[in-house]
């Protein structure tokens, strides 16, 4: 089977929010469910406030869902976005 590359926006709810704890339980959650080589940029929004980008590869067979429910479940996180999902060549 395949891979595919994942890009999430993820929303922090305080722009005073540590964002390298974001990031760290993000990954955390990638890792334990077969994902790897997760990358992480800003993007500034507004007001100080920025979006933390998460690039990362996930194993084209397993589903994502259950996934994508703990990552909204990330302390200090408002909200998550999948912004790009394709397939891994």
């Amino acid at each position: 089977m395949g891979h595919v590359n994942i890009r999430i926006k993820i929303m922090p709810s305080l722009s005073s929010v540590n964002l390298d704890e974001i990031k760290s339980d993000f990954k955390k959650i990638i890792e334990s469910h077969d994902g790897k080589g997760c990358s992480f940029s800003e993007e500034p929004i507004a007001f100080g406030l920025k979006a933390v980008i998460a690039t990362f590869i996930y194993p084209e067979e397993k589903e994502f869902e259950p996934v994508e429910n703990k990552l909204e479940k990330i302390k200090n996180v408002s909200s998550i976005q999948m912004i790009d999902m394709r397939r891994a060549l």
